[in-house]
C-alpha cells in the first residue's frame, strides 16, 4: 500500500496503564493527562494494566484457532448469509470496506438475545438484535466468547469513565445509553495471507462507528493508523496490550475534540496467518448520543465532514448503515428493501 510513513517519531502509539486509576490521586491524575492527550491528539493508544489475565485470553484464542481449523463446511454451516442479524461466519472476500474486498474471514458475535423483527413504523435497526450462530463442534467457543464480551464491557466502561473525566466531563454522563441493553460486538478475525491477485487489503481504511474499540492482536503485525501527518503508520504489537481507538460517536459527542481515526490492516505476506479480536463497546441501538459538556468544548474543531458517511442521531442507524455496506450478500438476501438503488 502507498501513503505509509516511516517517521521514527511515530514508531509506537501512546501507552496507557489503566491500573493507575486505582493507585492513588497522583497516579490517577497522570493517567488522565495521558488519556486526554492520546484521545485528543491521536485517537488511538495501547492499553495495559486492564486486568484481563493470560488464562482467560488463552481460553478465547485457543477456541478461536480451533474454529478456524474446522473443515470449511462446518464453518459455512453458520454462514452469516443465513442470519438477518448479521451474525455468524463470513468467508474470505465476502466483506467490503470502501467498496473493495477485505481479505479475511471472521465470526461476528453479539449479545445473545432473541430476535426482534421490527414492527410497522419501528426503526429497521432492530434487525441487528438477535441470536448468534455457534459451531456445534465447539461448545467451548460460545462460553469463551460471551465471557470475553462481559469482561471487556467492564474494562471499556472503566476506561470510558476515566476518558470523560480526563477532559473535565461527568464520567457517568453516558451510562444511561449502555446498561443491560447495550449492543456490544465481538469479531474473531483471521487474515489468511495475501490475496491471489496481489491486493494487500486485509481490511480497508475506515473509522469505527461506536464509542470505543479494544483490539487484541497477535504478534504478526499489519495494523496501520493514520497519524497527525496524514500518513499511515504501523502499530507494533505489545504482548497482552489492547489497541484502543475512539469511535465516531465520541467524535460527534465532543464536536471533534476527541478523534475517531482512520485505520486499516495490510495483509500479511504469503501464506502467513494473522489473528485479531476486536471488541466494540457500543450503546443501545436506540441510544441518542447527546453533546458532551466539558471545559474544552469551545476549542473543538467540529466533526469530520464526509458526505459518503452520514452520521445519525440514533446509534442503531449508524451500525445498520455500516452492516449493509460491509455485508452485501446478507443485505441482498434479507434486507433488499433497505438498499439504496444504484
Amino acid at each position: 500500500m502507498t501513503n505509509v510513513s516511516t517517521n521514527p517519531s511515530y514508531q509506537q502509539l501512546p501507552i496507557i496503564d489503566l491500573s493507575a486509576a486505582d493507585r492513588g490521586p497522583e497516579a490517577r491524575a497522570l493517567l488522565r493527562a495521558q488519556l486526554h492527550s492520546a484521545a485528543h491528539d491521536v485517537g488511538f493508544f495501547q492499553l495495559i494494566g486492564h486486568g484481563i489475565g493470560q488464562e482467560e485470553t488463552d481460553r478465547l484464542l485457543t477456541a478461536m484457532r480451533r474454529f478456524f481449523a474446522l473443515p470449511e463446511e462446518q464453518r459455512l454451516a453458520i454462514d452469516n448469509v443465513n442470519s438477518p442479524h448479521f451474525r455468524g461466519y463470513t468467508r474470505t472476500g465476502d466483506e467490503r470496506t470502501g467498496g473493495r474486498q477485505d481479505w479475511r474471514d471472521q465470526l461476528d458475535i453479539g449479545a445473545e438475545r432473541p430476535a426482534r423483527v421490527p414492527a410497522a413504523g419501528e426503526p429497521a435497526y432492530w434487525w441487528l438484535q438477535g441470536p448468534n450462530q455457534w459451531p456445534e463442534a465447539l461448545p467451548e467457543l460460545r462460553a469463551a466468547a460471551l465471557a470475553w464480551i462481559e469482561r471487556l464491557s467492564g474494562v471499556a466502561e472503566k476506561l470510558l469513565h476515566e476518558l470523560l473525566a480526563s477532559i473535565g466531563a461527568d464520567p457517568a454522563f453516558y451510562d444511561r445509553v449502555f446498561g443491560e441493553h447495550a449492543h456490544p460486538h465481538l469479531k474473531l478475525v483471521r487474515y489468511p495471507g495475501s490475496a491471489g491477485d496481489g491486493a494487500d487489503q486485509g481490511v480497508g481504511a475506515h473509522k469505527d462507528y461506536g464509542f470505543l474499540t479494544l483490539l487484541l492482536q497477535d504478534q504478526v503485525g499489519g495494523l496501520q493508523v493514520q497519524r497527525e501527518d496524514g500518513l499511515f503508520h504501523e502499530v507494533p504489537p505489545i504482548p497482552s496490550a489492547f489497541v484502543v481507538n475512539l469511535g465516531e460517536l465520541l467524535e460527534v459527542a465532543t464536536n471533534g475534540y476527541l478523534l475517531a481515526t482512520n485505520h486499516r490492516v495490510v495483509s500479511p505476506p504469503g501464506a502467513t496467518e494473522r489473528f485479531s479480536v476486536p471488541f466494540f463497546y457500543n450503546p443501545r441501538l436506540d441510544a441518542r448520543v447527546e453533546p458532551l459538556a466539558f471545559p474544552y468544548a469551545a476549542t473543538a474543531p467540529g466533526v469530520t465532514d464526509d458526505p459518503t458517511n452520514p452520521l445519525f442521531a440514533e446509534y442503531g442507524y449508524n451500525e445498520l448503515k455500516g452492516k449493509l455496506r460491509a455485508h452485501p450478500l446478507v443485505a441482498e438476501r434479507h434486507h433488499a428493501a433497505l438498499l439504496t438503488p444504484a
